[in-house]
């Protein structure tokens, strides 16, 4: 039996809140950057950069709690036992605050090593850089928390509450910084400014929690069976939290510790703008995770079909998006933040460009795996790969610079995505996935791309580049709408196009 229609519709219904909860903040963080490295500096912008690093690394603290919260809960949902949902929400709370606790503890205490040895801090920017990871840690307890109250939410699926909070909390991570410019702070200030945003979306979420799920008013709950059962799973994903940010993250600690703290800045500038494409992948996985969670793993067609249609998705929608952004890097950088940047940076825009692309794909098998409750496949991977890519980032890096940074986290990518569908054969029917239009999809994806890298290494004016380039990506998509998806899958996608559509016109009236 195929996936039921309202399982698709309810998975495209979602990805479509996710990704329009996501395009706010990118357009926010694109105008933002700019006037922040100007007020900031070079070093100071690092210092930044830095913060929002540490920010994304806190959950190697979670013990792979917010991930739980969501599988148990989706899982208790299903089968509709409200009382051990309302012990499993608590049991995660107290957990993430705890563990918050000693994550903050630990920050203050790596802080002095972090500002004076392990990052080129100049002399004069120490005791900023101190004073900005102090207030980083005790923000670690909030922002873990908040995990456990937004993971109930997707468990849920109701992600229109979760990008209602999440399109503010993102958007204030790139306007506060321009906020406390205007207010004459530092990057302490700043990051004081970013904490107490922090604070206020957990808040959000907790609210939001309580009405979603009735049963948490009937008071605080706790059991160690279920503690046990979030640990139990959580375990494996806390070695991936721990290991992932490494691997997201190591590529600037590489660059600021081998060259210097204002490469940091002309490395993260491109990359955060690259990064943004990931919305769309991440829109989707969002979905899929508590989908994949509900479905029964034996109904090998179904999920099958779920993670095809997934993959073909990305495939269709992302290889554009990267094909645009590799042709016309340099013009893009040079509009957005100058020559000097684009002269350095483009190198590093492009090669993280086609790494985005591979990891969009990761994102379904990835997905996969959790949902069906099997993250000790993909952690394992990940230090496979940790110990692969720590020598490969050093030596990249020290021999091409920021380009080589770039470079080392493509390949890595590369080898995580190919590893990741490998180990999806086991739940999924290799046969009926490669059959359903995924191997036509990569044949096309390799034709445009090998098409348009031609523009990487011959020189020709805009109009002439824009033209060439607007009719390849037409004749993509209408040869990828034909051949690419089958006749239920287009009918979807129009569907859900014009549902959004008509929700948007009768909002605007």
């Amino acid at each position: 039996m195929g996936l039921p229609p309202t399982r698709s519709g309810l998975i495209a219904r979602n990805s479509v809140l996710n990704f329009a909860g996501q395009v706010i903040p990118l357009v926010v963080g694109i105008v933002s950057i700019p006037p922040v490295i100007k007020g900031l500096g070079v070093d100071s912008f690092g210092i930044l950069s830095l913060s929002w690093m540490l920010l994304g690394y806190f959950t190697v603290f979670d013990l792979g709690l917010g991930r739980a919260t969501t599988k148990f809960i989706a899982e208790e949902l299903r089968n509709g036992l409200t009382e051990r949902l309302r012990t499993l929400f608590w049991n995660s709370c107290l957990m993430n605050l705890i563990l918050g606790l000693a994550g903050g503890l630990v920050i203050m205490t790596v802080t002095p090593l972090l500002a004076e040895k392990v990052f080129r801090v100049p002399v004069s920017s120490i005791g900023v850089a101190k004073g900005t990871f102090y207030v980083l840690a005790i923000s670690c307890p909030f922002v873990l928390v908040s995990t456990a109250f937004r993971g109930a939410l997707e468990a849920a699926q109701r992600f229109e509450y979760v990008n209602a909070v999440g399109v503010i909390a993102s958007s204030l991570t790139f306007i506060l910084p321009v906020v406390g410019l205007l207010l004459g702070f530092d990057v302490r200030g700043i990051v004081v400014l970013l904490m107490i945003s922090k604070l206020c979306g957990g808040l959000a979420y907790l609210i939001l929690c309580f009405r979603v799920f009735p049963v948490l008013k009937q008071g605080v709950s706790f059991d160690f069976e279920n503690a046990g059962r979030l640990l139990a799973y959580g375990g494996w994903v806390s070695v991936m939290n721990v290991v992932n940010p490494v691997l997201v993250y190591l590529d600037r600690f590489m660059i600021g510790s081998i060259i210097s703290i204002a490469a940091v800045s002309y490395y993260t500038a491109p990359y955060e703008m690259v990064m943004r494409l990931s919305i769309v992948p991440a829109s989707l996985a969002m979905a899929l995770f508590p989908s994949f969670s509900a479905l029964d793993i034996e109904a090998r067609k179904s999920v099958t079909q779920l993670f095809s249609g997934s993959v073909k998705f990305l495939l269709v929608i992302m290889s554009p998006l990267v094909a645009v952004l590799v042709v016309f890097a340099e013009d893009i950088l040079q509009a957005w933040l100058g020559p000097e940047f684009a002269q350095v940076s483009t190198g590093v825009f492009q090669v993280l460009a086609i790494g985005v692309l591979l990891n969009a794909w990761a994102q379904v098998p990835f997905q996969l795996m959790l949902g069906f409750g099997r993250p000790d496949i993909t952690a394992k991977l990940n230090l496979m790969e940790l110990l692969l890519y720590v020598p490969l980032v050093w030596f990249l890096v020290k021999s091409m610079g920021i380009v080589g940074g770039a470079l080392a986290w493509s390949i890595r990518v590369a080898v995580d995505t190919l590893l990741l569908f490998v180990a999806s054969g086991k739940f999924v029917d290799r046969h009926d996935f490669f059959r359903d239009g995924v191997s036509r999809g990569l044949s096309i994806v390799g034709v445009l791309l090998a098409g348009l890298s031609v523009f990487c290494f011959v020189r020709v004016s805009f109009p002439i580049k824009a033209g060439v380039t607007a009719a390849a990506l037409f004749f993509f998509c209408y040869i990828s709408w034909w051949f690419v998806f089958d006749a239920g899958q287009r009918g979807l996608i129009t569907s859900t196009a014009r549902r959004f559509a008509g929700s948007y016109a009768g909002g605007s009236k």
